[in-house]
């Protein structure tokens, strides 16, 4: 298969016209981004937010016009709204910048936005940290093994734009297919569906994408892909708390959070802003995992605890939350990984893919017991 050039992807898209200017989309400047992968193309309008979903027919007339072409496999395009009104080529009336982003009829400006249903899912977690190199894409992806090791019918959803990890982390090379032109198949790997934006994106391609870009893709991983039957989907997300957990929180009915730490005192600040940030939008906190809580030699079976011990456990008894366990800092829970065979998997037998299921079971636990039907998505106000 030939692969496909972003300069055949924009001569195509001179060929979609605008009707209320009567001009091509790539003339009016709306074409942000173009993305390919493998026959699959990714593609970003920036849009005028006043003119919000009456462009939808003009995304999907993109979509359709890059489809046509030879060697693609799937198209996607999705509106954002990021950048001011004023442009350089003959610009629209002019706008004050706004971080509102649109997608579709049931999608609004940010605040107000329609919510995102996974239909056939019937839970969905996320897998949080309050910031970065704390194992949390470690845990995210044993945690979602664990509970397929139990008996749990789960997806995994790679949710870090900006750092996807799931296709080392699972071995995947292979790229997603659509049947039908419109949802992607997610992959499935060691008895997960999964879905990742590394999948279609190049490993060494940098994600400059702004806020609204993101939120974008991530509702579209949610809502464009065949997820079936899921008792679980566990999104693993970017460290931090911003447009991607805004997005998630605000548009998606979660069942809950679990938020990832080391013991050390930096990270458990960090990871108390995560936890806050989930209690005000209403998303319950299912626990805390404590990763890296101590250090096993691989030659001795010494254990020293680098980080300190003990400071996640103490921070959730102290916060009202459960505690889910701890994980050590050990060389086969970090080399399986990189492997693309994590340790549930890799060492089922093993203590620590005990300590994954254990951690696994408690989650269950919590969400059949929290069990009252979907939990509305709250409506929040960005000041």
């Amino acid at each position: 298969m030939a692969e496909i050039s972003e300069a055949a992807v924009r001569k195509v898209l001179d060929n979609v016209i605008d009707p209320a200017s009567g001009r091509s989309v790539t003339a009016l400047g709306m074409v942000g981004g173009i993305a390919t992968r493998g026959g699959h193309v990714a593609i970003t309008l920036d849009v005028d937010p006043a003119r919000g979903t009456t462009l939808e027919p003009l995304r999907q007339a993109c979509e359709a016009a890059v489809r046509a072409m030879p060697d693609v496999l799937s198209a996607t395009a999705v509106m954002t709204a990021e950048r001011p009104a004023q442009r350089p080529t003959p610009p629209p009336p002019s706008h004050g910048p706004t971080h509102a982003h649109t997608h579709g009829p049931a999608q609004k400006t940010t605040g107000g936005g329609g919510r995102i249903d996974v239909p056939g899912v019937k839970h969905i977690i996320a897998v949080a940290s309050g910031k970065g190199g704390v194992g949390k894409s470690t845990t995210a992806v044993n945690l979602a093994l664990g509970l397929a090791a139990n008996g749990v019918f789960t997806g995994l959803l790679d949710a870090d734009i900006y750092g996807p990890s799931m296709p080392r982390m699972l071995d995947v090379k292979e790229k997603p297919e659509s049947l039908d032109g419109k949802a992607l198949k997610p992959i499935e790997r060691y008895g997960l569906r999964t879905m990742s934006i590394g999948y279609i994106v190049a490993e060494d391609t940098p994600m400059i994408w702004r806020g609204p870009m993101v939120s974008s893709a991530l509702e579209q991983m949610l809502r464009d892909v065949q997820w079936g039957e899921l008792d679980v989907l566990v999104v693993d997300m970017p460290p931090g708390t911003g447009d991607a957990q805004l997005t998630l929180a605000q548009r998606v009915a979660l069942s809950g959070a679990v938020i990832v730490s080391t013991p050390q005192d930096i990270a458990l600040v960090d990871a108390r802003k995560g936890l806050n940030m989930f209690r005000k939008v209403a998303v319950p906190v299912l626990g805390f995992v404590e990763n890296m809580s101590y250090f096993l030699c691989p030659h001795c079976g010494e254990r020293s605890e680098i980080f300190g011990h003990g400071g996640a456990r103490q921070e959730a008894e102290k916060l009202g939350v459960p505690f889910l366990g701890e994980v050590p800092l050990h060389l086969d829970i970090r080399t399986t990984s990189d492997n693309g065979h994590p340790i549930v998997v890799a060492q089922p037998d093993s203590q620590y893919a005990q300590i994954y299921r254990n951690i696994a079971g408690r989650v269950w636990k919590q969400l059949t017991a929290n069990q009252r039907g979907p939990r509305a998505a709250p409506r929040i106000v960005v000041r």
